[in-house]
């Protein structure tokens, strides 16, 4: 599996300096609130994608006064090994080393540490906006699919040239501007095109360990969940393009294409986010998550880590537990917050490697853990 053995932090919130060497396994973070836990977690973020998951705005991550935020860390998997470093300073700008070498893209960073995220965001997956649940799935499809990436990006390309020929009224007249509007056409239905295939592919080997999973952590049935590509299934993307050219010129944006895919997560024939409760919602976003984590395993030599921030909400014990049986037998590398310390301490049975860290102030400190047998008596 991908681990991250050794992770330094300075800057980053209200951390100052700390340096922690987890456990493979399980590692749980424990403190009231505002006391740094979701900041580290936050730092191995950063670390494995240059990027906070709680904030777009770089200076809200520096701690306050500082020029800027520095993250190292230590990963292996399997034979290999890596040395990471991300720096974020107040004027935005970003630094990526890796082995001591800088990188210019940060999809490095993505491939050689793999993280999962489970927080009050992933909420998004049920009640935010179809980007939401793209994002999702192209993280599967990212990982298990080479050519994804350049497909992306040449879709991403031809949707901002043909979205600028369309909001520029000058230009749409003319021979030049019919063929310039053609040669976009081409790529986006082109890339377009190859994008759905990689993700119908990747989609219909998630849904059935979905269901798997989902199973496991709840009795909760009659959840459905389904793809839709973004444009009309009977047609080709170019034929779709050139049906709806009138009214993208109107508008002056593209309407139909792979920016439009989304996933359809339902209850009963209603959107689940209507007909679920907050508890069984996460329940639902936690096995989609798990179930991304399980589809990735398979595909690679190593697993990804995840990043569970205040497991306890919205659960109830027995849900919890299932849950962090379920992340146990996963041989994954798992960083857990709580409140209490004793909220989750049994909850992973004597064969595994737990690691308790008290926070307080910005300051992490490992505790001693108490054997299983003995803290649930």
């Amino acid at each position: 599996m991908s681990c991250l053995e050794k992770i330094s932090v300075t800057d980053t919130r209200n951390l100052v300096s700390v340096t922690l060497t987890p456990s493979p396994s399980i590692n749980i973070l424990h403190g009231v609130n505002g006391s740094g836990k979701t900041s580290f977690l936050e730092a191995i973020h950063l670390l494995g994608t240059a990027r906070s998951f709680r904030s777009t705005k770089v200076k809200s991550v520096i701690r306050q006064g500082q020029e800027a935020c520095i993250v190292f860390g230590k990963v292996g998997a399997g034979e290999h090994s890596w040395a990471l470093g991300v720096s974020r300073t107040q004027d935005a700008s970003c630094k990526v080393h890796i082995n001591g070498e800088s990188a210019r893209l940060t999809s490095d960073l993505a491939a050689i540490l793999p993280l999962q995220v489970i927080n009050p965001d992933t909420f998004r997956l049920l009640e935010g906006s179809p980007k939401d649940r793209r994002q999702f799935l192209d993280w599967g499809v990212f990982h298990v699919e080479h050519r994804f990436l350049n497909a992306w990006k040449r879709a991403q390309k031809a949707m901002k040239q043909r979205n600028a020929f369309l909001r520029n009224s000058s230009a749409r007249h003319g021979k030049i501007a019919d063929s310039l509007l053609d040669v976009w056409n081409v790529e986006l239905a082109h890339s377009g095109e190859e994008i759905d295939s990689y993700r119908q592919s990747y989609f219909e080997k998630l849904k059935p360990v979905f269901e798997e999973t989902l199973a496991q952590l709840t009795d909760l049935s009659d959840i459905q969940i389904s793809y839709t590509r973004g444009w009309d299934k009977e047609s080709s993307l170019r034929e779709v393009l050139d049906r709806s050219l009138k009214r993208d010129l109107e508008s002056g944006y593209t309407h139909w294409g792979p920016h439009r895919a989304d996933i359809r997560i339902r209850h009963k024939g209603a959107p689940a986010v209507e007909s679920l409760s907050r508890g069984q919602q996460k329940a639902v976003v936690c096995a989609l998550k798990l179930a991304q984590g399980k589809l990735f395993s398979e595909s690679k030599a190593f697993g990804c880590v995840y990043l569970i921030d205040d497991l306890p909400s919205e659960l109830d014990k027995e849900h919890r537990y299932k849950l962090c049986r379920m992340l146990g037998n996963m041989d994954a590398q798992v960083f857990i917050t709580c409140v209490e310390q004793g909220a989750l301490a049994d909850a992973w049975g004597t064969d595994k490697d737990v690691k308790m860290f008290h926070v307080e102030h910005g300051v992490i400190l490992e505790d001693s853990v108490e054997p299983a047998a003995e803290a649930s008596a």
